[in-house]
């Protein structure tokens, strides 16, 4: 698990987000030091090259007789001048071979800082300053290993507004705008500093208590909504409230899946239940089914699901950003509800934790390509392939291109997406059958490019076709001049490759309007098309979505 940092959402400490993990060869300062030794090493060289010749020969000349001495002196210093061009003439070609290697360090640690600023800001939500669904996301993975590994409780506080679409509704969207700013203000004055309060929706919140557990953590929170309660009634401000729902790891869950399931059913319970409640999970009263299952049981849920294919494809368009034409779909599955899971995240965690990552992408590529040849979709087809799948033994290109034969899919209309939901174990091996799919047609993509660290490792091993921009990226570009550097970089790399730079997660039209002025080829998310078990997008008006849509002041000319 990688260790935190801190992040400062509200002016506070309150927040955090895991620090990269990385090797020395990413590591521009590693990069730095090995130049220098490498120049030191080079000197050395140099020095010993007229020093050890000398030391040999001085021993000599000083045994011999005065003729013999004098009969040398010409070709000594011949010698020493053909030493010296050559020592110089080393040391212009040493010069020219490291000046690139030095410039290319120098602009991998910009891109490094620029990309660690982006990241940052990537994982703050910009209305409330709490961290984002993703800093939510790698926080609590980090806090779960902390808790296991020194045996301490982890409590997780799921929030959601109550009435927060009438307040929309009847004030306007400023108006629940400043009631979220509130909301977040609240909990952040509320909290201890170690807590973690995060926005990980429209209205719904996360709050991580470390040392924690269910039932002392309902105590704070029950502490927050009286006093929202009381401010509301106190102020002309439109009234409001939330319900919470609480779990902790371990004493309540014993792992991720089960302990966001049980806060949330905690949540959902009080909801049905008159609202504006505190509710901590009750295993007998939420129905002892979404406690946390054994291990055997969770795999052989994933085995079954995959066995029986018991999953529904869905396609989201990705549209050209020049003409708003389709130019292909990403294919997605979702769980039916006879498996057992309630979404795909959950379906994909267990079968990373139970070791069945690779049956169960093979059931997922044969649930989509058996429907993309069925709908007879237009443009190319992504699909979604963990690496851990790709060099594992049991996969060969034989699995896709069988499978798509049999389906009269032209793997040249195909497009592998790497999703590194799972760590990379041997570069090499996966470079080779990534090289046989590309042999047979097909083309890769690097999905999920700047979803933290992930995304520039797999640039930095890999040549793709296609580099699929991470929605947290693309948000944060539409905002902060960090993200845009990184987003520039990204594209600059991509066109040196040829390859077709994608954005993912367009949601809003002012989002759309800078990918398009930045350039990228294409787009996908929400604002262009769901994704749907029968698509119907077409085509796209891109020029409708933006036309009232100012052009980012960075892309405007110069004035005079």
């Amino acid at each position: 698990m990688r260790r935190g940092t801190r992040l400062r959402p509200m002016g506070d400490e309150r927040g955090s987000m895991p620090a990269r993990d990385h090797d020395d060869a990413d590591d521009p300062l590693a990069v730095r030091v090995n130049l220098r030794l490498v120049k030191a090493r080079l000197w050395l060289a140099l020095i010993a090259m007229f020093i050890i010749p000398l030391a040999i020969s001085a021993p000599i000349y000083q045994s011999m007789a005065g003729a013999e001495r004098e009969s040398l002196i010409l070709p000594t210093a011949a010698l020493g001048v053909v030493a010296c061009v050559l020592g110089v003439l080393a040391t212009f070609l040493a010069h020219r071979v490291l000046e690139p290697a030095e410039r290319l360090s120098r602009a991998q640690a910009g891109l490094r800082e620029a990309y660690e600023r982006a990241r940052e800001e990537s994982l703050l939500d910009p209305l409330t300053g709490l961290g984002n669904h993703r800093a939510f996301q790698e926080e609590l993975d980090r806090q779960l290993s902390s808790a296991g590994r020194y045996h301490h409780s982890v409590a997780l506080v799921v929030i959601d507004l109550d009435g927060f679409k009438q307040v929309n509704d009847t004030h306007g969207h400023a108006a629940g705008d400043d009631l979220l700013a509130t909301v977040a203000a609240a909990f952040v004055r509320a909290l201890r500093r170690p807590d973690r309060a995060f926005r990980i929706g429209g209205d719904e919140f996360a709050i991580l208590m470390p040392h924690t557990d269910a039932s002392s953590a309902a105590i704070p929170i029950n502490r927050i909504l009286v006093a929202a309660l009381e401010q509301a009634q106190a102020s002309a401000s439109p009234r409001f409230s939330f319900t919470a729902g609480i779990s902790d790891f371990p004493g309540l869950a014993h792992d991720r899946e089960a302990l966001y399931r049980q806060a949330d059913a905690a949540l959902y319970w009080g909801k049905r239940h008159g609202r504006t409640l505190v509710e901590v999970f009750d295993a007998a009263r939420e129905g002892a089914e979404l406690a946390a299952r054994p291990v055997a049981e969770r795999s052989a849920a994933v085995e079954r699901t995959a066995a029986r294919r018991l999953l529904r494809a869905v396609f989201q368009p990705i549209i050209d950003l020049v003409d708003g034409r389709v130019t292909g779909h990403e294919g997605l599955v979702r769980p039916l509800p006879e498996s057992g899971f309630l979404d795909p995240g959950s379906l994909f965690t267990v079968a990373e934790a139970c070791g069945r990552t690779v049956e169960l992408d093979l059931a997922c590529l044969e649930t989509v390509t058996a429907a993309a040849a069925r709908l007879g979709l237009a443009g190319y087809l992504s699909l979604n392939l963990s690496p851990r799948t790709i060099e594992s033994d049991e996969f060969g290109y034989l699995a896709v291109t069988t499978v798509l034969a049999r389906h009269g899919i032209d793997p040249e209309q195909v497009v592998i997406e790497l999703t590194e939901r799972e760590s990379i174990e041997n570069v090499d091996r996966l470079r080779r059958k990534l090289e046989q799919l590309r042999s047979e047609g097909l083309r890769i993509a690097a999905d999920d490019v700047g979803a933290g660290n992930a995304g520039l490792r797999l640039l930095s091993h890999f040549r793709f076709d296609v580099v699929k921009i991470d929605l947290s990226l693309v948000h944060g570009g539409a905002s902060h001049g960090h993200a845009l550097e990184v987003l520039r970089s990204i594209h600059d790399l991509a066109d040196r490759w040829g390859a077709v730079v994608v954005a993912e997660g367009v949601e809003s039209a002012d989002q759309l309007r800078v990918v398009r002025s930045l350039g990228l080829d294409a787009a996908q998310g929400y604002l262009l098309g769901r994704p749907e078990t029968e698509p119907h997008v077409t085509e796209v008006d891109l020029d409708g979505l933006t036309a009232n849509v100012p052009m980012p002041r960075w892309a405007l000319p110069p004035t005079a």
